[in-house]
């Protein structure tokens, strides 16, 4: 609808669309709000009592509007009532009503998802409009029997073709339809709704001169709407999602600014003579769930379903009023049977748009078929939106139609029947046509899930039967009430239970389960994007792009997206690079060391002070740009005829000085001044000038000589390359801008890549529970880990490419993460009571205020100096005799690319503290000092492959063992480490007994056991320094010939880190790393050296001192073994699993 409504109000103050008859009456005190709010009131008792069916209720609602209208018709007292209605322009209840309704609707499509279809979904449209407003123009022209002219049946016809955005897929989302189809129904539901209000506002706003109306003025009328419109409704999104994600915004304010936003964009858009509809569909589209603060989502959903459903209901009943207060003797019979017409053909269009349209949506999904098609053909349902245009088929036509509520009738008809008729007939045929059913493969992963969680409602009983106040409970009720047998999903769509042994399970092959759960993979990804970016560990431009990159990669069959999927997607940064390498090649530099004086010849050292001063520098972009007003006046041939002579001198003065400047610069830099591209490209322009000087002298001299003459005026032409040096000013402008945006783009691909690796770990952490089938566990196994392994190697391949930057955003992340967590701690002594509500809320200000801080933060911060680093290795604490002591004895180590820094099978020589670079490590799978009898992988030729950047540290296990290394570490850049050789190591052993060697073992036993326990200790904060302040876990050693007894009392989990155990009672071996069952109480070392990792409960290590008394066993002999994060693969015993395997 065009903006040109609006003034057609303001000029008129008569409504759009009279009905009923005029008030002979005097007019009294209304009683029309209350009227508004017996609606609002009776539309929620009947949603109340009729639950699952809105076109009850809408067809309630108008036949009693048309009782009321009729009692309106006959009485005066019920016209006084309903009078404000019957004067209401149909414009204003258009602008009340769809702005609110297409902004709902906009937002629950999945923009990325809709991107990926674009081109098909619009042209789906283009072709479903087209073909409605021929057919269905063609059968109201020719079996209705009104007296409607041609332009009253082409407008009936286009309103018609309206799909309700809303109702159109409400049916199909309550039986788990695939959101890429109800995406599809609704993106072309609000092209074509888009496309008919804005043409039919241009038609109202030209229709005053339509005589002067022309096919190119149209085109262009339409392109400026639609470009004009989805423009300002892009930035007004932008404005809306800065208001939502406003941390000091409380939820209240937020719903009352967002939903005034979006009246306000409608407004002023119409306004601007533009398509409001479509720019906040624009708007929507480009709102998701990171547009929203956590929980704030789903509570706008909520109040923006609540607001559509009462605005549906009022207008229904409006409407149903303005029927009754019309000429009830123009219903006919042939009205009824017209209206079945209409309902058919409609039908029939959106069956033959669906049938030219299959060819395209099969080349958009590979799920597509006949059967969707089937199902689709019944969506072509008409809603509030057509009710709404209804009226201006009477108020655009210009012969007025005697029977004007006719159209109301058959439009509020048409959308009541397809509303009823066509929404049951896709539930119907959804569920006939099995599209509904679960798959067997997401059977079986909902049944893992099941038993997922059977197993833990199991655990949760058997602690709570260890409660003294629960002893007496019925644990066998309890037992039999909490187990899950089945779920239903919706009516009659049943989960059948599926026993791990079932044939049906056998027969299903690889290729189909590896696909059902690569979907499962890509749900959980992007549910870990959504709670890092919640956490602040990830930015919302990262994980919006992450989630974008998952959805567009879903619908490509058999393909896991990885690291270098995510960079295409983003598209890459090497354009950046490469402008900027331009700009600093162009960019003018005075090199001094060109030219330095020698001897005391005083003209020479005067000559060179001028011109490597910053004033004579000035001086030639002065005289560049006083160059400006004689070229402009050179150009203008009127001005040039006049000011001839003048314009001569000033080019002759401009020459001097040309000349002058670059006879100072080759007296001081002599051949070396051609060195410098400035200098060349001033040459070049003095020789010009002279040339060009010499042939006007020549033209005055022969005046008749044609091509002196054009050679004289294409040389006056390029006179204007004199401005070229002005952009020696540009470039370092240029430079600057382009290392902010280089720094902007490493930042965010480090951060991308970054939180890709977490949501690789959190799949891994779930894939036993997408799929119980131990072939399809170990292939996606593999291929999660190798993505990691990518991910992880572009990870050091940026931070090697701008380390400030990644230092910066690392900071920045680590801040943002201590703050989150200290708000949560504030969350819980406020729920407690600890703190006031009021000093919690203070405080809770305080804090949002340094995370809003962090927005400027610096993009780049220098990294430290090397002996900075020192600080990073967790096991000096930070303490300064410690850093002191290896600070002397520490020195750099520099690595090439391709350099081996060392070699398995060689002794260590120390350890590396990798300061800047990459390297890679290639490895057998790790012994962790296990018997080479005991081992199961002792004859696997699996290669093992990590990638360690800056902060990690090569050698730390080995040289503490003091036996041969057991990987090879190359270079995979240039690589700048600090070098720690095993005798000082030893020596600071020796110097700081026994406490450093210790807190060495117990920082590889945390590793280990949150590398390979992580889902069993993700509620423990199992970090270095809490471990050593409090003693919430130690390490203890047993060697093979010494017993430790486990006191269940005390320690929570015990876990074998290193080496192997075995269970005196029951002889049974355990190798590491494993955590020991409960059952397990007494253990003996079966290796030579054995570790084990005790996390005790939390009473007990609070209560024990802070420093644990250390066994001097903890420093005998030992076994050699890895100090690396290795993932264990000791199921697979050929191949290579990752990408440098060999």
């Amino acid at each position: 609808m065009n903006s040109s409504l609006l003034g057609r109000m303001q000029g008129n103050s008569k409504p759009d669309f009279l009905c009923g008859r005029s008030a002979d009456y005097v007019l009294t005190h209304g009683y029309f709000p209350m009227f508004i709010c017996f609606i609002i009131v009776f539309g929620g008792i009947l949603k109340s009592f009729i639950k699952n069916s809105e076109v009850t209720i809408l067809t309630v609602l108008s036949v009693t509007g048309f009782l009321v209208g009729y009692l309106a018709y006959n009485f005066i007292q019920m016209h006084q009532v309903v009078y404000p209605l019957l004067r209401t322009s149909s414009f204003s209840l258009f602008c009340y009503v769809s702005p609110l309704i297409v902004f709902m609707g906009a937002l629950d499509v999945d923009f990325h998802i809709l991107r990926n279809v674009l081109w098909q979904v619009s042209l789906t449209g283009f072709i479903s409009f087209s073909t409605a407003f021929i057919i269905v123009g063609y059968v109201v022209s020719q079996f209705n029997k009104e007296s409607w002219d041609l332009q009253c049946c082409v407008l009936f016809s286009m309103i018609l073709s309206m799909t309700d955005p809303i109702h159109s897929v409400n049916s199909l989302k309550t039986i788990g339809i695939s959101k890429m189809y109800t995406d599809i129904i609704r993106g072309e539901a609000m092209i074509v709704c888009g496309f008919t209000c804005m043409f039919l506002g241009i038609l109202r706003n030209n229709l005053p001169q339509m005589f002067m109306f022309r096919e190119f003025h149209i085109f262009m009328d339409i392109i400026f709407q639609i470009l004009g419109s989805i423009t300002f409704g892009y930035w007004s999104a932008k404005i809306i999602q800065y208001i939502l994600t406003d941390l000091f915004s409380n939820t209240l304010t937020s719903i009352i600014l967002c939903i005034s936003m979006v009246y306000l964009t409608f407004y002023i858009v119409e306004f601007l003579k533009l398509s409001g509809i479509i720019a906040l569909i624009t708007v929507g589209l480009n709102l998701d769930s990171l547009s929203f603060k956590p929980r704030m989502e789903l509570i706008i959903t909520k109040f923006l379903v609540m607001l559509s459903t009462v605005f549906q209901q009022l207008i229904y009943t409006f409407f149903g009023i303005i029927l009754g207060c019309g000429e009830t003797n123009y219903f006919k019979f042939h009205t009824l049977t017209f209206t079945l017409v209409l309902f058919i053909t409609l039908n029939f269009v959106r069956l033959f748009t669906i049938v030219l349209v299959s060819p395209i949506l099969m080349r958009s999904s590979y799920e597509y078929n006949w059967r969707w098609g089937v199902v689709i053909a019944w969506s072509g349902i008409k809603g509030v939106f057509s009710l709404l245009m209804a009226p201006e088929i009477y108020n655009m036509a210009e012969n007025k139609s005697v029977s004007p509520y006719t159209f109301i009738f058959y439009v509020q008809v048409i959308s009541l029947m397809t509303m009823g008729i066509n929404s049951y007939m896709m539930l119907h045929l959804a569920r006939k046509l099995g599209l509904c059913a679960i798959s067997l493969p997401r059977q079986m992963a909902m049944q893992n899930a099941i038993n997922h969680i059977q197993e833990i409602i199991q655990n949760t009983i058997t602690l709570f039967k260890t409660e003294k106040l629960l002893t007496n409970v019925n644990w066998t009720l309890v037992e039999e009430k909490s187990r899950i047998k089945y779920i239903i999903r919706s009516g009659d769509v049943q989960f059948h239970h599926i026993k791990p042994g079932d044939k049906e399970q056998d027969s299903l092959t690889d290729e189909v389960l590896i696909e059902e759960a690569r979907l499962h993979v890509a749900i959980i990804q992007m549910s870990s994007f959504e709670k890092q970016c919640q956490d602040g560990i990830l930015d919302t431009e990262a994980a919006r792009i992450l989630i974008g990159a998952t959805k567009s990669y879903c619908p490509v069959q058999g393909k896991f997206m990885s690291i270098h999927d995510v960079s295409t997607y983003i598209k890459a940064r090497s354009w950046l690079i490469k402008f900027k390498h331009i700009l600093t090649a162009l960019e003018y530099r005075k090199d001094k060391t060109l030219f330095i004086p020698y001897g005391n010849n005083a003209f020479l050292i005067f000559i060179y002070h001028i011109v490597f001063s910053e004033e004579f520098e000035y001086t030639g972009h002065i005289i560049s740009v006083i160059y400006i007003y004689p070229m402009l006046i050179h150009l203008w041939p009127m001005a040039r005829k006049l000011n001839e002579l003048s314009l001569l001198l000033v080019d002759y003065y401009f020459l001097f000085l040309y000349v002058m400047m670059s006879a100072l610069k080759i007296i001081i830099l002599k051949r070396k001044y051609f060195h410098q591209h400035w200098n060349t490209l001033e040459f070049i322009i003095l020789v010009m000038g002279i040339i060009d000087v010499f042939c006007i002298y020549l033209v005055k001299l022969r005046s008749d000589n044609l091509l002196l003459i054009q050679i004289t005026v294409i040389l006056g032409y390029l006179r204007i390359i004199r401005f070229v040096p002005l952009l020696k000013i540009l470039i370092p402008m240029l430079i600057n801008v382009a290392d902010v945006q280089i720094k902007r783009r490493l930042s965010l691909m480090y951060s991308i890549t970054k939180g890709y690796v977490k949501s690789q770990e959190d799949a891994t952490l779930l894939i036993k529970q997408i799929s119980g089938r131990e072939s399809i566990y170990q292939k996606l196994y593999e291929i999660l880990e190798t993505n990691k392994r990518d991910a992880v190697k572009e990870l050091g391949l940026i931070e090697h490419e701008g380390r400030d930057v990644v230092i910066a955003l690392k900071t920045r992340q680590a801040i943002q993460t201590v703050i989150a967590k200290s708000l949560k701690h504030l969350s819980f002594l406020c729920s407690r009571g600890i703190i006031d509500r009021h000093e919690g809320i203070e405080m809770n200000k305080v804090l949002l205020s340094k995370i809003k801080a962090l927005n400027r933060f610096p993009m780049a911060i220098p990294p430290p100096t090397p002996d900075k680093y020192l600080h990073n290795i967790i096991w000096l604490e930070n303490k300064d005799v410690l850093i002191e002591f290896f600070k002397e004895k520490a020195r750099l180590a520099y690595f090439d690319y391709g350099d081996v820094i060392c070699r398995e099978g060689e002794m260590p020589q120390g350890i590396y503290l990798i300061i800047s670079g990459m390297a890679v490590l290639h490895s057998p799978p790790p012994t962790f000092g296990i018997d080479s009898s005991l081992r199961r992988d002792s004859e696997s030729h699996t290669l093992f492959t990590e990638y360690c950047t800056c902060g990690d540290i090569i050698g730390e296990l080995s040289c503490l063992l003091k036996r041969e290394i057991e990987y090879t570490a190359t270079c995979e850049t240039i690589l700048q480490a600090c070098f720690i050789s095993l005798e000082d190591l030893y020596e600071g052993f020796d110097v700081f007994w026994p406490s450093l060697e210790y807190k060495i073992w117990l920082k590889l036993a945390l590793n280990t056991a949150s590398q390979y326990f992580e889902s069993v200790l993700i509620d423990k904060e199992l970090t270095f320094e809490k471990c050593v302040a409090v003693n919430v876990a130690y390490v203890e050693t047993v060697s093979n010939c010494n017993e430790m007894t486990i006191d269940r009392s005390t320690m929570k989990l015990v876990i074998v880190v290193y080496g192997s155990v075995m269970d005196t009672k029951t002889e049974k071996q355990y190798l590491a790393p494993c955590i020991l069952p409960t059952t397990c109480e007494q253990v003996q070392g079966t290796s030579d050296l054995s570790k084990l990792l005790i996390i005790q409960e939390s009473e007990s290590g609070e209560n024990t001192t802070s420093s644990k008394v250390i066994d001097p066993a903890s420093s005998g002999p030992q076994v050699a073994s890895r100090e690396h994060h290795w993932k264990r693969k000791d199921e697979l015993d050929t191949g290579s699993h990752y990408r440098k395997g060999h």
